[in-house]
Formats: structure tokens, sequence, C-alpha cells
């Protein structure tokens, strides 16, 4: 993907941009674009998915080095049978005709949450996807699927709780670095900023544990809509944020 030279223009304009090594997206509004325009819920999936792909070449672009997407919530399943199955579908669709062009722009792709529920088929594709990037030393593209920040710190809990009645672990060496290194997450920075689009402005059960310190920017436009100019613009406003990290000041790079 080429930078609109309009933008390269407009973006000499603007402050310095701070890029976040990791960005969490909540992509939230694609039933609200598809009923604003008279067409289908599913319709609305299929324009998300096109603005997925092209967010992760602008974060390629623009050298992000970790995006986390929410796809699918473990609480989506209270939708129409119909609409879930067509979500699903679409997951793989999306891996088949993407995957390559993934592989050449050296994209690493993990995807997040738990597999039980999940058809065998797509627990496969998921598992083939993961290993054929797995080399990849690009962009981390984190997909949440099936996934629920709270399911995530009870699962995480279990995995320690087990290590401490089978006696490798103590209570007392449980520290803050434990419980990441038991999440979905581990071996990855949190979230520097964390985008929600269509207007609501909760966090909905995403990276809860990872999002302490995260940034945000809730903005107007329904998933389908986030272009270029959106991106930009929740740069220019990350930029502007003083991160102190609960201290008193920290100097920006």
């Amino acid at each position: 993907m080429s930078i609109d030279p309009a933008i390269t223009a407009e973006l000499a304009q603007r402050p310095r941009l701070r890029i976040p090594a990791h960005l969490g997206v909540i992509m939230d509004g694609n039933g609200r674009w598809a009923k604003a325009r008279g067409k289908r819920r599913t319709e609305g999936h299929i324009e998300g998915v096109k603005s997925l792909r092209n967010l992760v070449e602008l974060c390629i672009n623009y050298g992000v080095g970790h995006l986390t997407v929410f796809s699918f919530s473990s609480e989506n399943w209270t939708r129409p049978r119909e609409e879930v199955a067509f979500i699903f579908n679409l997951l793989r669709r999306f891996v088949a005709s993407d995957l390559q062009k993934l592989i050449r722009n050296n994209v690493r792709v993990r995807i997040i949450g738990t597999r039980e529920g999940l058809e065998p088929s797509l627990v496969r594709l998921i598992d083939d996807v993961e290993a054929k990037t797995s080399g990849n030393t690009g962009l981390v593209l984190v997909v949440a699927f099936n996934y629920g920040g709270k399911a995530e710190i009870a699962e995480a809990t279990r995995r320690l709780a087990r290590e401490v009645a089978a006696g490798r672990l103590s209570p007392e060496a449980i520290t803050e670095q434990t419980i990441e290194s038991a999440l979905y997450t581990a071996g990855m920075p949190d979230p520097d900023l964390i985008i929600r689009t269509s207007g609501e402005q909760r966090i909905s059960n995403f990276l809860l544990w990872q999002a302490a310190y995260s940034e945000f920017v809730f903005v107007d436009e329904n998933w389908p809509d986030f272009d270029e100019q959106s991106f930009l613009r929740v740069l220019e406003i990350f930029s502007m944020r003083d991160r102190r990290f609960g201290g008193i000041e920290v100097a920006r790079p």
C-alpha cells in the first residue's frame, strides 16, 4: 500500500507523530454501518474485513510493532446463530485469501482466546496460520478470537494454581510478572494505545490486565469507515498525551 501524497503533505504540517509499539483496536460498528445503509449486518462484517486489511498495511507502513484486534468476543456467542457462523466463515475466507500476502509482508499472526467450542477444522486453520507465519519478524498481528479478558485472567490463574498444587511454584513466588507469563499475550509488550470505533466508550472485556496503562482514544466512525485519515488523527491525539505511568512526569522521546 502506498501512502497518499496529500496525506504525506499534511503530515509535514503536523507535530512529530509518536508511533505506538503495540496498538489495540476494538473494531466496533459493523452492524450500525450496515443498518445506516439499509444493508444486512453480514455486509457490514465484510466491509469490516476490508478495513482490517487496510489497518494492517497502515501499521506496516508506519512502523507499529504489534497490532491486536478484537474480532470475536466470548460474549458474542449470544448473537444470532447465522451471524456467528458467518463471522467464523469470514475468518476462514480472510486466512485463505490473505495468508500468502501476510507471509510476503513478513507479518506474524497470533490468535489468542480459548479454542474450546470451536470446530476442529477452525482450530486446525488457526494452528496452520500461526505455524506458517511463526518465522516472520515484522508486524505481529494478534487476533483476539473467542476471547474475553476475564476468562483469560481466570485461565492464567488456574494454570498457576496447578503449578502450586504440584509443588512447582510457591504462592509467595507469584508476582505480576508470573501472571503476565501465564496470559495469552506472554512475551508481548502491553498496548500503548487502544482505539475503539463507533462512538462507544467502554473496554468491553478487552485486554483487561494488559490495558492498565494504555491510552484510549474513542472515535465516532464505525469500523468500516476507519481509514488512513482516521488513523493519523488518532496518532496525533496519542502523540499529545503525557504518559506518566503513575509517576509525576516522563520525558517524551
